[in-house]
């Protein structure tokens, strides 16, 4: 797929799902004070922040480490994307493990709640099938942070407003655009692989 500029950062809001961490974030920090969750929530993002930002500059190196291809990537990251898409419409039922009382720091918030599977293999998908538009990546990145971290400073104040069943149903309709967009990107991979077999 040829990403825009624009497709490229909605693609990374979608699966950085910022929406939907509202109740991850909420659970996670409510042993920690009001007044210090702001700078927990902006923490976290700048931690996720880094760490994407430093899967686009080593993408390229890793995937040759590795010595996996871009049509195996977009095909993985598709089949990831979608079974993100699928806990975003379908949310597992909630786990009855302990609560943690102090203060989050790296795991669960900026990982993997905001840089997760999907989102590591989506910024090497973007750079990898268009190294030379890496700045543009960089800054679609740079608004996918700046909304992730609005929204969830602002997630106490969204809830009150809209209400719980509003977020449920923004995060499924979330999830349903992503789906199309995941089978998007394996339908694409499929077809190029199969022309590369025709062509063989």
């Amino acid at each position: 797929m040829n990403y825009t500029f624009a497709s490229a950062t909605i693609l990374l809001i979608l699966i950085t799902d910022p929406i939907g961490n509202i109740p991850i974030f909420a659970n996670a920090l409510k042993h920690v004070a009001p007044e210090r969750r702001p700078w927990v929530i902006l923490r976290e993002v700048l931690i996720a922040f880094a760490l994407l930002l430093s899967f686009m500059f080593v993408g390229s190196g890793f995937l040759r480490v590795m010595n996996l291809s871009e049509l195996s990537l977009q095909i993985g990251g598709g089949v990831i994307l979608f079974l993100i898409a699928l806990r975003m419409i379908f949310p597992p039922p909630k786990s009855d493990a302990p609560e943690e009382l102090h203060e989050p720091l790296v795991v669960p918030l900026a990982i993997p709640a905001i840089a997760g599977p999907s989102a590591l293999a989506t910024v090497l998908l973007l750079v990898s099938q268009a190294p030379e538009r890496r700045m543009e990546w960089i800054a679609a990145l740079c608004v996918t942070m700046a909304v992730s971290a609005v929204v969830l400073v602002l997630a106490e104040r969204i809830q009150r407003v809209a209400g719980d069943r509003f977020v449920v149903a923004l995060e499924r309709l979330m999830g349903l655009v992503l789906v199309a967009v995941s089978i998007e990107m394996m339908l694409r991979g499929v077809k190029t692989f199969a022309g590369q077999l025709a062509g063989a």
